[in-house]
């Protein structure tokens, strides 16, 4: 397997948005892209300990997290301030909710429940000063540019946002390639238990029926050069060729090694000598 190796140094003059375009670069070029989805808990120093540990992303949940919007402010400035990329999954995929999640800061966002292509119609006035949207821009986003002319928030801010539409349910699935065909798409997503809920299969994620459907959305991600965000167990979703991949929830994947250690230990101390 080739490896890409990013010339970092282009970044660095007349960049604000030098997260996104780190990432933007990866997931264009096909390379491994590592994140996790940050829900159950979030804690600042976290931001630095995913950066250390060789993750490239986090996506702070603010569909189904407890995190308050100073909390995911902050997390948001610690990226900056590194050039790591931080996006946030909102609550909704609306006009008014994006635009207040991009107030607080990101370098992109993960939509929820994107059925057709007039959403993200919506969601690019949540993003795009007139004439290209409706955003009226203020809070810790507004950080990220140097002036607040529309030259500087396009060239700064809105070129580089990442956009990520998840497809959760049939309606979203029969638009796929209109999703991925949409000017604002990044790279298309999955919801892959919400969609499973919505075909008839709730949680078998590994059956026949989930695969063919994984690659239903990865084809209409080719047919518009775009790569797919999955999420997962890592090592089979590499295998099956996927690229851009959530290897899971911190705090989950936290347990997970406790308790595998734990039990280790358990079954140790049991044995005989």
């Amino acid at each position: 397997m080739a490896i890409v190796v990013l010339d970092v140094r282009k970044y660095t003059i007349g960049t604000a948005m030098k997260s996104a375009q780190i990432l933007r670069d990866k997931i264009n070029s096909q390379q491994l892209t590592l994140g996790m989805l940050v829900t159950l808990h979030l804690w600042p120093d976290f931001i630095e300990i995913a950066q250390r540990a060789g993750l490239d992303y986090l996506i702070l949940d603010g569909e189904h997290g407890p995190h308050d919007a100073e909390q995911l402010a902050t997390a948001c400035s610690i990226g900056r301030m590194i050039d790591f990329p931080i996006l946030i999954r909102p609550a909704e995929s609306d006009y008014r909710t994006v635009r207040f999640a991009a107030d607080l800061g990101p370098c992109g966002f993960l939509l929820p429940q994107v059925k057709n292509s007039q959403m993200l119609d919506d969601v690019r006035d949540g993003l795009y000063l007139p004439p290209r949207g409706k955003r009226r821009p203020g809070g810790h986003g507004n950080r990220w540019t140097t002036d607040y002319t529309q030259p500087a928030w396009a060239a700064q801010v809105e070129n580089d946002w990442i956009v990520l539409p998840q497809i959760e349910s049939q309606e979203g699935l029969d638009n796929a390639d209109a999703i991925a065909n949409h000017e604002i798409t990044t790279a298309i997503a999955i919801g892959p238990y919400d969609l499973s809920a919505d075909l008839g299969v709730c949680g078998e994620l590994t059956g026949e029926k989930m695969f063919a459907v994984y690659d239903q959305i990865r084809e209409a991600g080719r047919r518009a050069e775009k790569n797919m965000w999955m999420i997962g167990d890592g090592p089979t979703l590499q295998q099956r060729g996927f690229t851009f991949l959530c290897i899971g929830e911190p705090v989950t994947a936290l347990e997970g090694m406790i308790r595998t250690n734990v039990t280790g230990l358990r079954k140790s101390a049991s044995s005989p000598a």
